[in-house]
């Protein structure tokens, strides 16, 4: 970080302004991997948090090639007409070489880009599972604290699992495209679980029958899961983003949902159960940083994993001898 960063109490002035400067030095901050910029970060998103958690966070996911960005872009012009404050986190595919980002979502979302009320930060996804940064929650965060009450992540799409940001989310929206080989057999019936909204993209180049029949195949794969007693029940519906027509049903959709999971207390036990989720999560990063970075323990992982090759022990009793080594109460 720069010389001249900023205080605790200067990021957090700075975020409840709404300045969307302070705001994106404070994401950088938080994906930082130096250890003086992370003792920065947790006190200043401990500082946040009594003004956080009153957005709705959506999460996106489908295949490379779907649109989810132009969608990202028409749907937040629509969520903007209905006087929205939407902050977007797309997750981007990582260069191995720098770390950083490489498709540049924010190039590819001309409606939203540079309007007032809208933030915009594509960050790198790491090796996190799902594509899903570490920091992204600290950034949603941060993000509600700014006052954005619609808070958009958009996963890299690339068939890895979406566990991480369903586990950050309100809602799990699956798009897809009639024809792109995704809209049955490529999707995996863990993701299929977890999606709470279906939108088929670019419908306007699609024949009615075509897409009806796109939306019986999802109707019939999802009736094979239980009953969701404390959510709607998943809606399959169409769009043409570029166009921005679909947006209506999609939004009136939202709202519906949001209103049940509130009204029946689903909403803000979801939330706790992700609290609880994340703290877990972190506590495992924590400890897997610990041994990479400890001398002496890579150097004993090292032989326990010469141990195991050579079929001298076993991986199982290798990982609860590493787990001694490391003097855990």
């Amino acid at each position: 970080m720069a010389k001249n960063r900023l205080t605790t109490e200067e990021f957090k002035n700075g975020i409840l302004a709404g300045e969307k400067s302070v705001l994106g030095r404070a994401i950088t901050l938080v994906e930082s991997k130096s250890v003086d910029d992370r003792k920065l970060a947790n006190a200043l998103v401990n500082s946040i948090l009594p003004y956080t958690g009153k957005s709705f966070r959506l999460g996106i996911t489908g295949a490379p090639g779907v649109g989810k960005s132009t969608f990202i872009d028409g749907f937040g012009e629509f969520l903007l007409n209905i006087d929205k404050k939407v902050a977007v986190l797309a997750i981007d595919p990582s260069s191995k070489i720098s770390g950083g980002s490489i498709l540049g979502d924010k190039t590819r979302m001309e409606k939203l880009v540079g309007k007032p009320n809208v933030f915009i930060r594509p960050s790198p996804a790491g090796i996190e599972l799902g594509g899903v940064a570490q920091s992204t929650l600290e950034s949603i965060l941060l993000c509600e604290a700014a006052g954005y009450d619609f808070v958009v992540v958009e996963t890299v799409g690339v068939g890895q699992s979406e566990t991480a940001v369903k586990e950050m989310t309100d809602m799990l929206l699956f798009l897809s495209i009639a024809g792109a080989g995704d809209d049955l057999q490529g999707i995996k019936r863990g993701i299929m679980e977890m999606i709470d909204l279906v939108v088929i993209n670019k419908s306007d180049q699609i024949e009615k029958e075509i897409l009806g029949e796109v939306k019986s195949n999802f109707a019939h794969a999802l009736h094979l899961f239980p009953p969701r007693a404390a959510k709607p029940d998943v809606e399959i519906l169409s769009c043409s983003a570029l166009n921005a027509t679909g947006f209506d049903e999609i939004g009136q959709f939202i709202s519906s949902y949001h209103q049940k999971v509130s009204r029946n207390g689903f909403f803000e036990e979801n939330r706790k159960a992700q609290k609880i989720s994340w703290m877990n999560r972190s506590l495992i990063h924590l400890v897997e940083n610990h041994i990479q970075n400890n001398d002496k323990l890579k150097v004993n992982v090292q032989k326990f994993e010469s141990l195991v090759s050579d079929n001298k022990l076993s991986p199982l009793d290798a990982a609860r001898q590493i787990f001694e080594l490391l003097n855990l109460v």
